[in-house]
């Protein structure tokens, strides 16, 4: 079964288990948004139009991420007319993952948000070592810059400044 819907002024065809990516709707990732939206069901028994949109249809999604597309330059010039504007946009995007096609007006399942990975919790044995590893390789640094030789300012003061070459004689 699949499904075309209307979403930020485009239109998408999506079946379940698609990613799609779409103007920004508002989500966390892992929650479950409702595209209601359909304008045509297609799949067993030939497709089914709406006027405009099929009433009780609906889209499940699950918002996998937030995020912005690829800068596009937009560069405005007049010839001649020393006339240059350079501008930059960056689209914000939803991606979302199809989880299921609804009619009748039946409601998504509420599949249980995903946690968001944590970072992995060092043993503490691990934490000491890197620690202590760390506090080793801070005091040879230092000793390190001890080791070079201090500049003598003098030595600046003794160049001369560059000298001119001779002028040319005019050549009449």
């Amino acid at each position: 079964m699949f499904a075309v819907i209307r979403t930020g002024g485009k239109q998408y065809r999506v079946a379940p288990n698609d990613i799609i990516e779409i103007e920004k709707i508002a989500g966390k990732p892992g929650d479950i948004v409702e595209l209601s939206e359909v304008i045509l069901l297609g799949g067993d028994g030939g497709p089914k139009t709406g006027s405009p949109t099929i009433a009780g249809a609906l889209v499940a999604a699950e918002v996998i991420e937030q995020k912005r597309a690829d800068k596009i330059v937009v560069f405005k010039k007049k010839r001649r007319k020393n006339y240059r504007r350079t501008k930059g946009h960056r689209q914000a995007l939803t991606a979302l993952r199809i989880t299921e096609i609804l009619t009748d007006g039946k409601k998504p399942s509420k599949a249980a948000p995903r946690p968001e990975p944590k970072k992995a919790e060092k043993k503490p044995e691990v934490a000491k070592a890197e620690a202590k590893a760390k506090a080793e390789k801070k005091p040879a640094a230092k000793k390190a810059e001890a080791k070079k030789p201090a500049k003598k300012p003098a030595a600046r003061a003794a160049k001369a400044p560059a000298k001119k070459p001779a002028a040319k004689p005019k050549k009449r």
